[in-house]
C-alpha cells in the first residue's frame, strides 16, 4: 500500500477475502467491508518503544520492522543515523 501523497510504502494488512491492502489497525478491509481477522491484528501492535529501531534515514521518521527494512519509506537498516 502506498502513500497517496508521497508515494512510500506503508505498513498494511492484508483483506482474506479480496487480497486488497488497508492500512494496520483497519478493523474492516478499505474494499469489501470484510472484517480483518483478530490473529492480523495481533501481528501489527507495537512492540515496545524501549527496544525499536529507528530509521537509517535521517529525513525518515519511521522505525525498522521485524524484516529489517522501515515501515514508512522501505529502506533497509543501515545503523543508527548520523
Amino acid at each position: 500500500m502506498k502513500c497517496p501523497d508521497c508515494g512510500n510504502e506503508l505498513p498494511h494488512v492484508v483483506c482474506p477475502k479480496c487480497n486488497a491492502h488497508s492500512p494496520i489497525g483497519s478493523k474492516f478491509c478499505c474494499r469489501c467491508g470484510e472484517p480483518i481477522p483478530e490473529e492480523q491484528k495481533e501481528e501489527i501492535q507495537e512492540e515496545d518503544f524501549s527496544s525499536r529501531k529507528l530509521c537509517s534515514d535521517g529525513t525518515c521518521i519511521g522505525v525498522i520492522g521485524k524484516n529489517g527494512k522501515c515501515l514508512v519509506c522501505g529502506k533497509p537498516y543501515t545503523g543508527d543515523p548520523v
